[in-house]
């Protein structure tokens, strides 16, 4: 087995590849917490990517893909082996089809597809992260989701590079086949859009920027919600007879809802709080650790099993 050493002189050896030992992953991650990487290597060239999965995986060295980390909790130990992260970020369209590839900002898309008078994906403004974590978590707001827009994407499934149409990756409400095959990297995705008015667009997105903005602010070291909202009709039947009408939104019920009525606002652990008006929003004011972010998402989890009798599932990734 190839020491750590050896590893790293090997992924040196590949063109486009750029490397960092050591890398401090606080510096990947939204929230701003967690250790160093023993290696670190990012690249835009799917060859260049390829390369470097199969070296890192011929080194018996744990490892891991991340994406722009808006969804990472990493641990304060860091990561005992090698994280990869590809880069690409080319966007391009063809009448109503758009070619995004997994590295570029889902702003950046949105901004892309709206300036070209392309509506269905303006509803998603704002939400932080890259176009494969959105593809991977099928992201979605006020109603939609991006897997109602998605042709096909191209992944890598370790020994191939194939393609899946839109049943092929088995979106849900927050899921996709590539969450249950994590070792599936996501290159790009080809997008089916609506012509509109770029205006109308533009007014819509920014007018849901705004808003969210004032809920997750672009200086708030956090993940947006933490916990994944509930569809109603998965409820316990007990638990789904005392949901005012009013709290079930499109089917779906907030995770804060649930969160509210066992007191999680204003909450913390050392410098990790629980904002004092959202509930399922948690975030470091600032020198905050790993560990006491996840107490804090462990106690909150265990006040509402305590008290509904059901288990909150978490929106974030861990790592380490």
């Amino acid at each position: 087995m190839p020491t750590p050493e050896e590893t790293h002189a090997r992924l040196a050896g590949i063109p486009h590849l750029t490397i960092c030992p050591d890398a401090p992953l606080s510096r990947y991650t939204r929230f701003g917490i967690g250790g160093p990487a023993d290696l670190y290597a990012e690249t835009g060239d799917v060859e260049a990517f390829i390369a470097a999965l199969a070296v890192a995986r011929e080194s018996g060295l744990p490892m891991v893909v991340i994406g722009d980390g808006t969804n990472l909790i990493v641990s304060d130990h860091g990561f005992r082996g090698v994280v990869l992260r590809y880069r690409a970020d080319r966007l391009m369209a063809a009448d109503s089809r758009v070619f995004a590839q997994a590295g570029a900002s889902l702003q950046d898309l949105i901004d892309f597809s709206i300036a070209r008078g392309l509506r269905g994906l303006e509803t998603l403004a704002g939400i932080p992260g890259s176009v494969g974590a959105a593809v991977y978590g099928n992201a979605g707001a006020y109603g939609h989701s991006i897997s109602e827009r998605v042709v096909s994407v191209q992944f890598y499934d370790g020994r191939e590079v194939r393609e899946f149409g839109d049943e092929e990756c088995e979106f849900h409400y927050r899921e996709s086949v590539f969450k249950r095959h994590k070792e599936w990297i996501i290159f790009s995705t080809r997008l089916r859009l609506d012509t509109a008015d770029t205006a109308e667009l533009r007014r819509i997105a920014d007018d849901i920027v705004r808003v969210r903005n004032e809920k997750f602010p672009v200086t708030m070291k956090c993940a947006g919600s933490i916990f994944k909202n509930l569809l109603f009709k998965d409820l316990p039947p007990a638990v789904a007879a005392e949901i005012p009408a009013s709290v079930v939104r499109e089917g779906k019920v907030p995770a804060a809802y649930f969160l509210e009525q066992v007191g999680a606002k204003g909450v913390e652990r050392g410098a990790i709080h629980v904002a004092t008006y959202h509930a399922n929003l948690i975030y470091n004011s600032g020198g905050g650790t790993a560990a006491d972010l996840c107490c804090l998402i462990q106690e909150l989890k265990g006040r509402v099993r305590a008290r509904f009798g059901m288990e909150l599932e978490e929106e974030v990734q861990y790592v380490g």
